[in-house]
């Protein structure tokens, strides 16, 4: 995947990353039938949209985990000021 593709990815919100992801899943299941028939000409396919996957995975990660960082510090500090 392109830099700018990735960069797109990461414009997105964590929704629309898990329907892309699930596309790139049916996508790469579709391309391993097509290698094992022998339809699929390009060798590389299924190694590059698991990759895709794998990076869609990470951005999605990265965005929870942030999401839940700063959560997480809302609620000390809300727990401080109560006391």
């Amino acid at each position: 995947m392109k830099r700018k593709e990735v960069d797109t990815l990461r414009a997105k919100e964590v929704k629309e990353l898990e329907k892309t992801a699930v596309e790139k899943k049916r996508e790469l299941l579709k391309a391993k039938v097509d290698m094992s028939v022998a339809k699929e000409k390009n060798l590389k396919k299924v190694k590059n949209l698991k990759h895709e996957i794998a990076q869609i995975l990470t951005i999605i990660k990265e965005k929870t985990f942030t999401v839940n960082e700063d959560g997480q510090d809302e609620a000390k500090k809300a727990k401080k000021e109560v006391k």
